[in-house]
């Protein structure tokens, strides 16, 4: 897996979400992100007895990375949602708009997430939790799996969805089912992350590895946690997403 860094040039960057609608400009932290934390509060889930929401921020204790890692991962779970919540409406009497901002959808998912985020916790966090906690590495090693083939499952998804765009709805059933597999997939990822590596990770790793995780999640973030300065080279990729999506994600209906 290619370092870290060099997923710089492909993926989002420090870019927070701005979008234009005419004259105005609708700023991430009031709109976006707020959906993110209202979505975050209806969805809390308990972790162990610490009675702490898994992404809850107060939880993040004093490591930037692991606040990082909630954020980004809070940012995902709406998307991967906003996408199922996008099919199950469907394209109705606007077709070209549908597929176009799933596109756009499916392509964040590939451009970010498994191409950054992914290769910083298999390279950074990943191995020093393993190799201070045994009890752990099974379930490190599962997730590394799960982060290789990720993105194979993301050009699956792409693939079905052009089908069903040039071929109908004879197609639309094999993406439904791929993309109910795939969203499942990667919640239960992300949930295995925070209740089982997060916890371990405050418990056994040193301050040299802090200092390497922070570094590395502070310098590249999510775009779409809306707290980080924008990109401009993004802001047409998530003003589509944004206008046409509908929330948690988006302001589309």
């Amino acid at each position: 897996m290619a370092d870290w860094r060099q997923g710089t040039q492909r993926a989002t960057g420090n870019a927070r979400l701005r979008m234009s609608a005419g004259m105005a400009d609708i700023d991430a932290p009031s709109s976006i992100t707020a959906r993110f934390d209202a979505h975050q509060k209806a969805s809390c889930r308990p972790m162990g007895g610490s009675g702490h929401c898994i992404n809850d921020p107060q939880h993040a204790m004093s490591h930037p990375s692991i606040r990082i890692i909630q954020d980004e991962h809070s940012a995902l779970t709406a998307m991967l949602r906003s996408m199922s919540m996008l099919v199950q409406r469907g394209p109705v009497d606007r077709p070209e708009q549908f597929f176009d901002v799933m596109r756009a959808m499916l392509f964040y998912m590939d451009e970010f997430p498994e191409r950054l985020h992914h290769t910083k916790e298999t390279q950074l966090l990943f191995p020093p939790v393993a190799a201070r906690s045994e009890a752990t590495r099974d379930v490190i090693s599962k997730l590394a799996h799960e982060h290789e083939v990720g993105e194979a499952k993301v050009r699956e998804l792409q693939h079905l969805l052009l089908g069903w765009e040039l071929l109908g709805d004879s197609r639309r059933e094999r993406f439904e089912v791929a993309l109910k597999a795939y969203v499942e997939f990667y919640l239960d990822h992300i949930r295995l992350e925070e209740s089982v590596v997060i916890p371990e990770a405050r418990k056994v790793l040193e301050p040299s590895d802090w200092r390497l995780l922070d570094a590395a999640f502070t310098t590249e973030s999510n775009p779409l946690t809306g707290k980080y300065p924008r990109e401009p080279l993004y802001d047409r990729l998530f003003t589509r997403i944004a206008m046409h999506t509908p929330a948690p994600i988006g302001l589309g209906n």
